[in-house]
């Protein structure tokens, strides 16, 4: 077994022992000032735009009611992404370009699309219709996409599958659908307040029912679709380019197309949008939670096959694949650190379980020939991780163990004139010296 890590290093010093200085643009807080400044101002513009369009009334109870669903809708993401969860920050800035930047896109292109559409036709019927059912899904879908190639492109370490694509997608959905919610809800309270209506038979009330509780989730049903398509694209190999490039267009495609299906159900006749709520949305959103939970599992299962050629190498402990596959293993391993050695202990096991579910990914895609050209030094860095963090994350795994562990079956010893039940729980057949 290793007693101490192989390759130390040192992360500020990149090969050959030379510095290499960046320039003042390739700077991290230059990076991130830009895209926080963007984000603000986009943010604001959004502000002053539904304001204007709903008033102050009209925008507090808007933002009151369109909040509900975001912590429900920000914790079923969360709770797909625990197997390898990414980074908090990717995920802020994929609700902040939802609910900022993707949303101030699409009110001013719609606007510019409808207005102009209304103008070349002289039809404003036919402009509405055609803004709800060809533009608005080209637009929104395209500007909630920007966000899922922008984490794609610069924290391609974080965007290592499926999944990693459906919760970037939902969250960026989850933005923009709030953003959009605001306008709504805040539109149908000014119109009841100007017709004298209230209760359940408002505007405000029906536009809650439609928008809110019957379907929270079709923004991110949509824009899943997208980060499906790059998620497929991010466990291609190298090689695989033509796969790379043709999914995320894709899926976008196809998240356009649901959409515009959604959006034109309202021309349907009086009963479209209820048939194809329930022949069709509820359905996809049913078969696309199956698939998203199946992937998880499957998750799983690769970090307990995968794991055990670092239990025969020395790097972790004969118990800890199987610890490390099993989410309530993980959850009272974390418990665990955290009621004997506090809160630091338990995010310590949180990230030990991060870095080897990464390490198990990163095998797997080198077994299947996927592996990218940084594989070894990637493993090496997530073996450091998980080498620093041994003496605090191994108690809490091996205890986690213990408790979740199937039960052995215990085999008695043969006597006279007796023999064990053979059953489907006897791991092989029981031996009887006395039986001729």
């Amino acid at each position: 077994m290793a007693t101490s890590p192989p390759y130390p290093t040192n992360p500020g010093m990149p090969t050959g022992g030379t510095l290499r200085h960046a320039h003042w643009w390739q700077k991290r807080w230059v990076r991130y000032g830009a895209l926080i400044t963007l984000l603000a101002l986009s943010g604001l513009v959004i502000l002053a735009l539904v304001r204007e369009q709903t008033g102050t009334e009209g925008f507090l109870v808007g933002l009151g009611l369109a909040i509900l669903p975001v912590p429900l809708l920000i914790a079923a993401f969360r709770w797909l992404d625990r197997v390898e969860p990414g980074p908090w920050r990717n995920l802020l800035f994929a609700f902040a370009w939802g609910a900022c930047a993707a949303a101030l896109i699409a009110i001013v292109a719609n606007s510019f699309a409808t207005r102009w559409i209304a103008t070349a036709t002289a039809d404003p019927t036919s402009a509405d219709t055609w803004g709800a059912t060809v533009i608005a899904p080209i637009v929104e879908e395209s500007a909630k996409a920007a966000a899922i190639l922008l984490l794609f492109l610069f924290r391609r370490r974080d965007f290592t599958g499926i999944l990693d694509g459906v919760v970037i997608a939902g969250v960026t959905a989850t933005g923009f659908a709030f953003t959009e919610n605001i306008l709504y809800l805040g539109t149908a309270f000014g119109t009841d307040q100007l017709a004298g209506h209230s209760g359940i038979a408002s505007v405000t009330a029906a536009t809650f029912f439609v928008r809110v509780i019957m379907s929270p989730f079709a923004h991110p049903l949509f824009t899943v679709l997208t980060g499906i398509g790059f998620g497929i694209a991010a466990l291609a190999g190298e090689r695989q380019r033509l796969r790379r490039v043709l999914l995320p267009p894709a899926g976008l495609l196809l998240a356009m197309g649901m959409h515009a299906f959604w959006n034109g159900s309202a021309t349907f006749g009086g009963y479209g949008f209820f048939a194809v709520y329930g022949g069709f949305m509820v359905p996809a959103f049913g078969l696309l939670t199956w698939l998203v939970i199946w992937t998880r599992q499957r998750e799983l299962r690769t970090v307990r096959e995968e794991l055990p050629a670092y239990v025969v190498a020395g790097w972790l402990a004969p118990a800890e694949p199987f610890t490390l596959g099993s989410m309530r293993a993980r959850r009272l391993a974390r418990e665990y650190a955290g009621h004997h050695l506090g809160k630091p202990a338990a995010r310590a096991v949180a990230q030990y379980e991060a870095y080897a579910t990464s390490l198990a990914f990163l095998r797997a895609r080198g077994r299947r020939g996927r592996a990218r050209a940084d594989f070894v030094v990637r493993e090496r860095e997530l073996l450091q991780e998980l080498w620093s963090r041994r003496e605090i994350a191994r108690p809490a795994l091996e205890y986690a163990a213990r408790v979740t562990a199937p039960p052995v079956p215990v085999m008695m010893p043969p006597v006279y004139g007796w023999a064990p039940m053979q059953g489907p729980t006897a791991p092989y057949p029981a031996y009887n010296p006395y039986r001729s």
